[in-house]
């Protein structure tokens, strides 16, 4: 296991079995890259999500904003931790999209890449966004407009 990141009492390997539990409801018949994700709210509660695939590509939604609006439509809005599960070799971190979904939330969220390998990979989110465009940009920016 890669630790890059400091973890606490975060249950890594139970985070990324409940990734792969949701990857098992994956809708993937383009690239049959199936994806699950879990994503672990401050409450202590987990959602899950899948990847749901669409012809029309662009319409497709990765697991890992699934899962966030799971959390969201549950109330939940401050996590401590995403798990992402893929099958093959090596582990996929989340995608810029759903990097900056997450931001939205919180930059000190852990974020696990888990692969049926055994690889994990750990990082902040910070460390894979760096230099994010957050909520407080937007409020600068109509200061500046009304000045």
């Amino acid at each position: 296991m890669e630790r890059n990141a400091d973890v606490g009492d975060i249950d890594v390997e139970g985070l990324a079995a409940a990734a792969r539990e949701a990857q098992q409801a994956a809708y993937a018949p383009y690239s049959r890259f199936a994806v699950g994700a879990a994503i672990l709210a401050d409450s202590g509660r987990v959602y899950r999500g899948c990847n749901v695939e669409n012809a029309s590509y662009p319409v497709t939604v990765c697991a890992e904003r699934a899962a966030l609006c799971a959390a969201v439509v549950a109330g939940e809005r401050s996590f401590r931790a995403i798990a992402v599960y893929v099958d093959g070799p090596g582990a996929a971190m989340p995608c810029g999209l759903c990097r900056q979904a997450l931001a939205e939330f919180g930059l000190d969220t852990l974020v696990i890449a888990a692969s049926a390998d055994g690889t994990r990979h750990l990082e902040r989110l910070a460390e894979l966004l760096p230099d994010a465009f957050l909520g407080d940009a937007l409020a600068d920016a109509g200061q500046e407009k009304s000045r």
